[in-house]
């Protein structure tokens, strides 16, 4: 009886336990459970996955950065524009705000343009890139800090080899969607677009803008990626690059003191170092939260080219380390918002137009903000929307708009945006519209 008496107790006790247990778990839908995905994040993918969400990232992050851009050429800019304009601090950023004048709208037409007119245009775009370029070796030309790269054009001068740039991409991607079906054979494949690089490249090293070469390289390897390139071709294509970039460095003084001090700027400090040291002195000012616009210190006369190649050193020394992560940041939504158009798009020349636009601007960011950190030479690279330059501003903006003209023209977008309109046309409030013209959430495209 004893024995029995104690099972029974300890069978009490275990259901006891078991029924406490189970009470003390929140029961419903609130209560957690394991594995399950927090509701911030279903929320994110939710919104993520809409079909406009590719549209209104890269309008958004365009618009912050080409914001962030002009406030910065005002501030990096003004004691040079007081010393070479007669006391007159807002000249530079009057030039700068001219250019986007001119950008913005060539971007707004940009984003209307269907893909066949931009595929019309990619052979006689390619052709007036060649001969800008050749014409920079002409009486035309203009030297600019050791590099014939300008072109006199009146009162403007113009940079070829940054319109060479997006004529380059759109080219390669009209030549590679023509010939999509045969991209496994290798001749397809090179032929004609590295001929067509090479040649730009060519022109571009002839004026001695190393740099800019450089970048056209990068797009040509991105492009060759995309287009399903073997692992082989991509080892020799990085070798020749590798030496011939190292054979030209070698070559002219400058570059070789450059290419020997960038590790350890402040080795040299007095000559090939100075401009890489004061990059750092001014990021290592700025802190987390920076001095403040206009208050920077290396721009007084320290830190040449502070308003072009070296904006991002005074942008870390006024906004500090937050504001240099939230140009990194708006940069890499620029990237995943085209990533995500090109990589759920049925046209073959929008996907590679996509990518190699992608490759540009975000290549030219990380060779840029790799300069100023001192982790790549100085090789005059400047910032994609912020640094001055209406020559690199336009094209850069013409590409945007083109890449927001692809986001907008995907099927489901395009119908998002037509039941928009009608609704604002008729006066029926998103609530109220019917569930057959509402945009699906949750959904990816292509289901």
């Amino acid at each position: 009886m004893a024995t029995i008496t104690t099972g029974t107790t300890g069978t009490t006790r275990a259901k006891q336990a078991t029924t406490s247990g189970a009470a003390a778990e929140p029961a419903g839908p609130t209560g957690p459970r394991r594995g399950r995905t927090p509701q911030w994040l279903t929320g994110l993918t939710q919104a993520l996955d809409r079909p406009l969400t590719a549209y209104y990232l890269l309008l958004g992050a365009s618009a912050l950065l080409l914001t962030i851009g002009v406030i910065m050429v005002l501030s990096a800019s003004s004691v040079y524009a007081y010393q070479q304009n007669g006391g007159d601090s807002y000249a530079v950023v009057k030039r700068q705000l001219m250019w986007v004048g001119l950008g913005l709208p060539a971007a707004f037409v940009a984003t209307r343009l269907p893909t066949w007119v931009l595929r019309k245009l990619a052979w006689l775009g390619l052709a007036v890139a060649v001969v800008l370029l050749a014409l920079t070796q002409t009486p035309l030309g203009v030297e600019v800090n050791g590099n014939t790269n300008w072109l006199a054009l009146g009162p403007v001068q113009i940079q070829p080899s940054e319109i060479a740039k997006l004529a380059l991409i759109l080219w390669a991607a009209h030549v590679y969607a023509r010939k999509e079906r045969r991209l496994h054979d290798w001749h397809h494949l090179v032929f004609p677009v590295v001929p067509g690089v090479l040649l730009v490249a060519g022109l571009v090293i002839l004026g001695h803008d190393l740099g800019t070469a450089l970048v056209m390289f990068a797009i040509l390897l991105g492009m060759l990626w995309v287009a399903g390139a073997p692992g082989r071709l991509f080892a020799f294509a990085l070798t020749v690059v590798g030496v011939g970039a190292f054979y030209l460095a070698t070559t002219n003084d400058e570059r070789r003191e450059r290419l020997l001090s960038f590790a350890d700027p402040f080795k040299d400090y007095l000559n090939a170092g100075w401009q890489p040291a004061h990059g750092l002195y001014a990021l290592s000012t700025g802190g987390w939260f920076g001095e403040g616009i206009g208050a920077s210190q290396q721009k007084w006369g320290d830190l040449p080219e502070a308003h072009t190649d070296f904006i991002f050193a005074v942008l870390g020394e006024e906004l500090g380390l937050i504001g240099t992560l939230l140009v990194l940041a708006l940069f890499l939504t620029i990237a995943f918002a085209a990533t995500r158009v090109a990589s759920t798009t049925s046209d073959p020349f929008v996907r590679y137009a996509s990518f190699g636009i992608t490759i540009w601007l975000l290549g030219q960011m990380i060779i840029n903000v790799g300069m100023v950190l001192a982790m790549l030479p100085v090789i005059g690279i400047p910032l994609p929307l912020i640094s001055y330059g209406g020559s690199a501003l336009l094209p850069s903006l013409v590409a945007l708009g083109i890449l927001v003209g692809f986001a907008r023209s995907e099927p489901e977008a395009a119908r998002a945006l037509a039941a928009r309109r009608r609704r604002r046309a008729t006066g029926v409030s998103a609530a109220s519209a019917p569930a057959a013209t509402r945009p699906r959430t949750g959904q990816r495209r292509g289901q």
